[in-house]
């Protein structure tokens, strides 16, 4: 088991600003954004990107970066256990989405083709954490869509009437490969645990202008190459017990926890991040509730995190 003196870390949150963003993260969590104005439609929880690098908050790890941790074989070893892809920076990318409203539709490269344009595969889960009522996510073409015909909506202005549309509600998930055509719709609130990519191709836009005022860049003949139009009319995902997806980069699970029982119950000595949904656990004079974000290295024993009188419900990503 490792060494690892802490139970727990915990990372200081990167801000985004997106034209279809808004201020939940303010409203329904109390944090503090960076300006009083701006739509920040992404927090990004956990990331090791040069661009987006997280700090580690407290601990003996205080100011160190995911970077500088993964980049340290001992460290590695200690925290993020045997089971660690040996990848030079770190899989995976957590993130809140505060959706006002719609994003692009979009569609992100899968391995076969990603080299061949420029950019990274890119494979996610959604988990919706909130939902205005009447929410929807696109997802997926309607039956009998083919490329053909979506070219041609393309170029006629009709690619909404071909994108397959599911409503949402609260506490329900959906896995979205790479390739699998998507948008998230307006009044949505949504946990996103993803592979460490940043590649998005967008197809469509609503005809719309960003921040800036001018129309946001599309990416219509990339996209072309990566929507599997053999993804006809996908439906939410329905959880199996505590256990909610799993793929090559990453396994999601749900749990609850009963007043007073630690994490460890649960975690079983595995690299752990947890996302709280609801509830709160504390440890070390921290307190975590809705929104937040903390990992829990390998084979962490001693003080880790206990759930409050109310219990604790989290969802739980590990290799």
């Amino acid at each position: 088991m490792s060494t690892f003196c802490e139970s727990f870390l915990h990372f200081k949150p990167i801000y985004q600003t997106r034209v279809w963003g808004g201020r939940t993260l303010e409203s329904r969590f109390q944090r503090e954004l960076p300006d009083a104005e701006s739509p920040f439609g992404e927090s990004w929880e956990i990331s090791a990107r040069e661009e987006a690098d997280s700090k580690i908050v407290g601990g003996s790890l205080a100011g160190k970066t995911l970077l500088e941790i993964w980049g340290d074989a001992d460290l590695r070893s200690q925290i993020f256990g045997p089971d660690a892809p040996d990848q030079e920076r770190f899989p995976l990318l957590c993130k809140i989405l505060d959706a006002r409203d719609k994003l692009s539709v979009q569609v992100h490269p899968p391995d076969s083709v990603a080299g061949e344009l420029g950019g990274e595969p890119k494979t996610e889960v959604w988990y919706i954490a909130a939902a205005d009522p009447g929410a929807e996510l696109y997802v997926g073409v309607k039956d009998g869509v083919s490329e053909e015909t979506f070219r041609e909506a393309l170029n006629s202005g009709t690619v909404e009437e071909l994108v397959h549309v599911i409503p949402v509600k609260e506490g329900e998930h959906i896995f979205i490969p790479s390739g699998r055509l998507h948008a998230i719709g307006a009044g949505l609130l949504i946990y996103e645990i993803q592979q460490n990519s940043d590649t998005t191709y967008r197809v469509f836009d609503w005809n719309r202008v960003g921040l800036d005022g001018r129309p946001r860049d599309l990416h219509v003949e990339e996209s072309l190459r990566c929507i599997d139009f053999h993804d006809v009319e996908p439906s939410m995902d329905e959880p199996d017990g505590t256990f909610l997806c799993e793929c090559e980069h990453f396994r999601l699970e749900r749990h609850a926890l009963e007043s007073g029982n630690t994490v460890g119950a649960v975690t079983e000595g595995r690299f752990s991040i947890l996302t709280m949904v609801s509830g709160d656990l504390s440890a070390g004079g921290e307190i975590w509730r809705e929104g937040d974000f903390l990992m829990i290295p390998f084979g962490a024993e001693e003080n880790l995190p206990l759930a409050g009188d109310d219990g604790a419900e989290f969802l739980l990503t590990t290799w």
